[in-house]
């Protein structure tokens, strides 16, 4: 079925999404559907994007962090990101995000 969610495995700092446990170092698990997983990968793709800008700004050495728009994305994309990790991560998955972010716990049963 289209719609019927599997295990996936997330790797966070690569944006890797696998449904091979063994394909490399994993951070989460989840259970998606192909949509949610088009959802995330878009969240991962737009920040990578965001992520190589400020890498070329970072060069400017007038502009600090605080005082600079394309940070602000990537911090909203990170949040996003564990936000979607958080809704459809697993007990490990919910477990250690609420332990890093508390912000994002939202206590979802």
């Amino acid at each position: 079925m289209i719609n019927e969610r599997q295990t996936y495995y997330v790797t966070l700092a690569t944006g890797e999404i696998s449904q091979i446990s063994t394909a490399s170092d994993w951070n989460y698990t989840i259970y998606a559907n192909n949509e949610e997983i088009e959802e995330l990968r878009e969240i991962f793709n737009e920040n990578r994007a965001t992520d190589w800008g400020n890498y070329f700004r970072a060069h400017v050495p007038y502009l600090e962090y605080h005082h600079d728009k394309g940070n602000d994305i990537y911090d909203r994309h990170i949040c996003a990101i564990y936000d979607k990790l958080y809704e459809l991560g697993d007990e490990n998955a919910k477990a250690h995000i609420e332990q890093i972010l508390p912000l994002l716990n939202r206590n979802k049963e």
